[in-house]
C-alpha cells in the first residue's frame, strides 16, 4: 500500500495549503521574498521558512552594573585579595559560621534518600553498600555515582524521606567518610569542578542536615571544608570540563560568598562569572547548547537553590538571573510529552512527570511550552491527546555535548498517557542499571526513530559524550494544512549528515491531524549537488516502539497494529515511492530498548523497514493511524 505523499504535491495526499503564517518578527521584506522564492521553487506557496538550524551559539548576557567601588572590590578580590581584607582589613578574620539558614524549594528522590537511611546509595536502580564506597579523590566509580557521591547530590535526596532528625545520623556517617579519605584537594573525579561546585552548594543549602547532628567536631569539619572549597573554587572554577560544569562553580562561589562570612566580595565577583557563564551556556530561546533536556534540569535545579540562598539571607538576586530561569523553562517544557514525563533526547531518559513539575513548580515560572524552539531545535505539536516531538536542527557541537547524540530527524509520538513511537534514550544514566558498555550505541542514529543509511551514523558518535562531523545545517518548515477532516500541522526538514559520504540528503515530512488521531510521514533521500550516483546503498528506517504496546504485523507484512494499554489501536502503513518493490517497504519486527524515569532499560520492540536503495534518491511513505 503506497501512501500518495509527495514533497512539494501536498493536493495528492488530501491536503490543501491555509493561508501563511506571520513571518518571524523583524525580518526583512528582502528575507520574505527569499523564503517567497524557495517556496515557489518547491512548487507550494509561500508559508514559514524556518531559519536554517545550526549548531547553536551562546547569547550575550552581561553582569550587573555596579559602582567604581563594586567594581574596585571585585577587580581585587579576582587578583588575589582576600575577602577579609577587602570587607574589614582592621578586624580579626572571622571563624567559620553559617550566616543563614536556607529552606529550598527542590525535593529529591524520597527512594534513594530511604535508602541511605539502610545504609546504601541508590542511584538509578543501583544499589552500592556505604561502607563499600571509596570515597578517594581518584577512585573509579561510575559517572552517575562519582556525581552523586562526590556532588553530594545524595542530601537533596535524604532531606525529602523523613524528619531531620531521623537523618542525621546518616548524614554524619557519609561525611565523615568523604571527610577522612579527602583531607586536602586532589585530582580526580571528586575535584572535578563541577562535582566540586554540586558538593559545596549541596553542604550549604543542607546545612542543616549536614551539620545539625550531635558531632560537634564533625560540623567544624564541615565549616573548615566548606571554607577551603570555597578558595579553592575561586582559583580553579575557570578550568572547568565545559560550559555546565562552570555553572555549578560559579553558583557555588556566589551562595558561599552570600552565607559565609566576609563574603561580599566573593559574591561581587561570583555573580559576574555566573551571569558570564550562563550567557555562554544558553542559546536566545533558552535552550542549553548541549541540546539536553538533562542539562536544561541541572541548570534550572542551580538557580533555584541559588534564589533560595539570596532569600535566606534576605537580599535580591540580579535581575539577570530571574531573567534567565524565566528564560530556561519554556524549552524544557517543550520536550514533555502528553503524559507529562520527558522525552528522550541527548541522553536523556523519560524522567518523570512528579520530577519535571516539582523543579518547574520550584522554579516560580508559570509559562506554556513552547511549541517552536527555533534555536534549540525541537519542533513540538500539540494535537488532540497527543504530541508529536521532532529534532530539526544539527547535534550539538563536541564541546557543549555530554551526551552528545546523532538524533537529527528523530521523533516521538504519544497518545494520552501512552507513547507509540520513541527514542531509547538513556545515555546519560549509564554506570547504574544502563550498562557503561552500551552507552555509546544509546547515542546512535540507530537507537533512535529515523533514517539510517548504510548503518552509519548521521553524525560521528565519539567516546566521552562526544561527537565529530556529520550534519552541519537543517532546514525547516513548518505550515497549517487544510484537509476533508479539518487541518493539520505540517513540518518538512532535511539534513546534509549523508551528503559528504553518500552524495544524498535526508528529508524528512510530517503531518499531523489536528485532532491527533493520524500522523502521515515521509523520509526522502535527494541527490546533493551533482546529479545522483549509480548503484544502491543500503537503508533502515526506524520505529522504536514504546512500553506496553503490543505490536503484530500484518499479513502482508506492509502494517502493523499497535494495540496501547488503554484498549485503543493504532495502525501503521507502508509503501514505497521507487522505481521497483525490491527496494524495500516490508516492515520487520526487531529487538530494542527504552530507559525509563528510573534509568531501567525495558525491552521494547521497532518496526524497521530496511533493503537497498538507488543512490539517486528514494521515497518511503508511512502512515500511523488511530482506529475507530
Amino acid at each position: 500500500m503506497a501512501l500518495p505523499l509527495k514533497s512539494g504535491d501536498p493536493a495528492e495526499a488530501g491536503l490543501a495549503e491555509t493561508a501563511p503564517p506571520a513571518l518571524e518578527e523583524g525580518r526583512t521584506a528582502e528575507a520574505a521574498g527569499k523564503d517567497r522564492d524557495r517556496q515557489a521553487s518547491r512548487g507550494g506557496p509561500a508559508g514559514e521558512v524556518l531559519e536554517p538550524g545550526r549548531s547553536l551559539v551562546h547569547a550575550d548576557y552581561r553582569a550587573p552594573p555596579l559602582g567604581a567601588a563594586d567594581r574596585l572590590v571585585r577587580l581585587a578580590y579576582r587578583l588575589g585579595v582576600p575577602g577579609q581584607t577587602l570587607s574589614a582589613p582592621f578586624r580579626k578574620p572571622s571563624r567559620p559560621r553559617l550566616l543563614a539558614t536556607v529552606d529550598s524549594p527542590l525535593a529529591g528522590e524520597r527512594a534513594a534518600g530511604v535508602a541511605l537511611r539502610a545504609g546504601h546509595f541508590l542511584v538509578h536502580g543501583v544499589k552500592a553498600p556505604i561502607a563499600q564506597v571509596d570515597f578517594a579523590p581518584a577512585a573509579r566509580l561510575t559517572p552517575v555515582f562519582e556525581r552523586v557521591v562526590h556532588g553530594f547530590t545524595w542530601l537533596r535526596d535524604l532531606a525529602s524521606c523523613a524528619p531531620r532528625e531521623q537523618c542525621t545520623s546518616a548524614a554524619e556517617r557519609v561525611l565523615a567518610a568523604w571527610l577522612a579519605a579527602n583531607p586536602k584537594p586532589h585530582k580526580g573525579p571528586a575535584w572535578q569542578v563541577d562535582n566540586t561546585g554540586h558538593r559545596l552548594l549541596n553542604w550549604l543549602v543542607h546545612a542543616p542536615l549536614a551539620m545539625g547532628g550531635q558531632n560537634g567536631a564533625l560540623r567544624g569539619q564541615v565549616l573548615a571544608a566548606a571554607a577551603d572549597t570555597a578558595r579553592w573554587l575561586d582559583r580553579h572554577v575557570t578550568r572547568a570540563p565545559d560550559r555546565l560544569g562552570a555553572i555549578a562553580g560559579w553558583s557555588a562561589i556566589t551562595a558561599a560568598g552570600l552565607l559565609l562570612p566576609d563574603g561580599r566580595p566573593r559574591r561581587l565577583f561570583g555573580e559576574a562569572g555566573l551571569i558570564r557563564a550562563l550567557g555562554e551556556l544558553v542559546a536566545d530561546d533558552g535552550g542549553v547548547l548541549s541540546r539536553s533536556p538533562i542539562d536544561q534540569m541541572e541548570a534550572i535545579a542551580l538557580l533555584v537553590e541559588l534564589r533560595a540562598c539570596y532569600r535566606a539571607v534576605d537580599q535580591e538576586q540580579p535581575a539577570a538571573l530571574d531573567a534567565l530561569l524565566a528564560l530556561l523553562v519554556p524549552p524544557l517544557l517543550a520536550l514533555v510529552h502528553s503524559d507529562g514525563a520527558l522525552g528522550s533526547w541527548q541522553g536523556a531518559g523519560a524522567v518523570s512527570h512528579d520530577r519535571i513539575a516539582g523543579l518547574v513548580e520550584a522554579s516560580g515560572i508559570r509559562t506554556r511550552p513552547l511549541k517552536d524552539v527555533r534555536q534549540w531545535g525541537y519542533q513540538r505539536v500539540a494535537a488532540g491527546r497527543s504530541v508529536l516531538l521532532f529534532d530539526a536542527a544539527p547535534p550539538p557541537l563536541s564541546r557543549h555535548a555530554r551526551h552528545g547524540c546523532a538524533s537529527t530527524l528523530a521523533f516521538e509520538l504519544s497518545s494520552g498517557a501512552h507513547r507509540l513511537i520513541v527514542n531509547c534514550g538513556g545515555a546519560a544514566f549509564a554506570g547504574g542499571q544502563v550498562p557503561v558498555r552500551i552507552e555509546q550505541g544509546l547515542r546512535a542514529t540507530a537507537a533512535h526513530s529515523t533514517l539510517v543509511l548504510d548503518d552509519a551514523n548521521s553524525t560521528a558518535v565519539l567516546i566521552n559524550g562526544k561527537l565529530g562531523g556529520g550534519v552541519g545545517e537543517v532546514e525547516v518548515d513548518r505550515r497549517t494544512l487544510k484537509t476533508n477532516q479539518g487541518t493539520a500541522t505540517k513540518i518538512e526538514a532535511s539534513h546534509d549528515g549523508y551528503a559528504a559520504r553518500y552524495g544524498l540528503l535526508h528529508r524528512r515530512i510530517l503531518i499531523l491531524r489536528d485532532d491527533g488521531t493520524e500522523l502521515r510521514g515521509e523520509d526522502l533521500l535527494i541527490p546533493a549537488g551533482k546529479p545522483g550516483k549509480r548503484g544502491k546503498i543500503g537503508f533502515a528506517l526506524r520505529f522504536h516502539v514504546g512500553p506496553g504496546a503490543d505490536l503484530r504485523l500484518s499479513d502482508d507484512r506492509r502494517g502493523a497494529s499497535l494495540g496501547l494499554p488503554d484498549g485503543s489501536t493504532w495502525q501503521f502503513r507502508t509503501g514505497t515511492n521507487n522505481e521497483s518493490d525490491d527496494l524495500g517497504g516490508e516492515v520487520s519486527v526487531e529487538e530494542s530498548l527504552w530507559v525509563d524515569a528510573l534509568g531501567r532499560p525495558q525491552p521494547v520492540q521497532q518496526m524497521v523497514i530496511q533493503g537497498l536503495t538507488s543512490r539517486g534518491g528514494g521515497s518511503f511513505t508511512w502512515l500511523l493511524k488511530k482506529m475507530g
